[in-house]
């Protein structure tokens, strides 16, 4: 069985190529960065580390890669692929849509009716479906009335912490030990050689929103509200009781959210928080706040992380200052090289506070939420002001 993965980076490698490999996929990465498609090339494997006590190592063979600019070549492995994973950021889907559809024309022109998988492994809910919307406009009516009878996108949800990293050899890769890969199995065709360890459901959205809104959610305050402390790495954050206390107690008012909506046991999931906890706190794992904190403009629309869960806790009648008080943040995280950042600034400066929660967040100025999340960026930026000040 042979896989497409685009994205050899630290989740492609670290978590999907390394899945694949171990349930006896070939697997032949897409990828941007020659020195390691050279490297892939050449070894045909590469070693993972566990952030464990022991540091335990395995290595990941039976791989290649090639570059995403071949197109022709990468059109020649979608074509007689059986699965096509991505792990590349839900904000350039839009950029490996074309060489997709240029792999499914191939398909298609060789008659090859073999089902093909294509799942998205990103943080977004529908990321599959996103990525088919991204790819069906590259291909005529035809070709896509054909493709509908022998491809399909499996939406999932992935899990796992896989913090930026420095190592001699660029293609190991340390992550944590755990790993959830949860995927939507009614989207599956006749013929799909399950992967071992990915755990399919009949339903997804109450696995992928208690990961979004736990875990994503979790993370990125924690970021935030260190980056607003002076702290540089998330487990130092953690190591702060105040700080750790706020993060649970942000991530309890979105779990009393989704214990209303999807029927959670409320002990299991309280047990659920603890985890995640401590899987920030690994002391094995040194992740950056400004990295984990990276693209609030995009953590902060509308269907993301923050004002997602915002909105649906609103609507359940469930207060959440803490929630509210972490988009503030977020909108005062304010380095200097993320882009995403700079433009909330000026943004704010241009346009002011309100606007931005209207039109970037799309919170109505009359919704209780808009009034509270304006509340507590003024006593943040003022906390912080006072801070430089003295």
């Amino acid at each position: 069985m042979k896989a497409v993965h685009f994205g050899a980076g630290n989740i492609g490698r670290g978590f999907i190529g390394h899945m694949l490999s171990a349930s006896d996929y070939k697997v032949c990465f897409v990828a941007r960065n020659p020195k390691k498609i050279s490297l892939l090339q050449e070894r045909q494997e590469y070693p993972i580390t566990l952030a464990n006590s022991d540091q335990d190592t395995t290595i990941v063979n039976n791989v290649t890669a090639i570059n995403v600019n071949e197109q022709n070549l990468v059109a020649e492995e979608i074509a007689s692929a059986d699965l096509i994973t991505t792990a590349v950021g839900v904000s350039a889907l839009g950029d490996i849509a074309e060489p997709i559809a240029k792999g499914i024309q191939l398909r298609m022109k060789n008659n090859n009716q073999t089902p093909l998988h294509i799942i998205a492994c990103e943080n977004a809910i529908g990321g599959s479906t996103r990525l088919k919307k991204r790819i069906y406009p590259f291909l005529d009516e035809h070709t896509r009335k054909k493709a509908e009878r022998y491809i399909s996108f499996p939406n999932a949800a992935v899990d796992r912490i896989v913090p930026a990293q420095n190592h001699k050899d660029p293609l190991q890769v340390t992550v944590e030990p755990f790993y959830e890969w949860v995927v939507h199995r009614p989207a599956f065709l006749d013929g799909y050689k399950e992967i071992d360890g990915v755990h399919y459901v009949d339903s997804l959205e109450p696995y992928i929103e208690r990961k979004m809104f736990t875990v994503n959610t979790g993370h990125c305050v924690a970021a935030y509200f260190g980056y607003l402390e002076g702290f540089k790495t998330i487990r130092q954050v953690m190591s702060n009781s105040t700080l750790r206390a706020k993060v649970r107690h942000v991530m309890e008012e979105t779990g009393q959210m989704l214990i209303q909506k999807h029927g959670f046991n409320v002990q299991k999931h309280n047990k659920y928080i603890d985890s995640i906890l401590e899987r920030f706190a690994n002391p094995n794992l040194t992740d950056q706040v400004t990295r984990v904190g990276r693209s609030p403009l995009r953590k902060l629309s509308p269907h993301d992380r923050l004002v997602r869960p915002a909105l649906q806790a609103s609507e359940f009648g469930i207060e959440i200052p803490h929630l509210t008080s972490a988009m503030a943040a977020a909108m005062l995280f304010n380095d200097e090289h993320d882009e995403e950042a700079m433009k909330i600034q000026h943004m704010i400066r241009e346009d002011g506070v309100s606007a931005f929660i209207r039109e970037r967040m799309g919170i109505p100025d009359e919704h209780p939420v808009h009034q509270n999340v304006i509340a507590h960026y003024q006593e943040l930026r003022g906390r912080k002001e006072s801070t430089i000040l003295n």
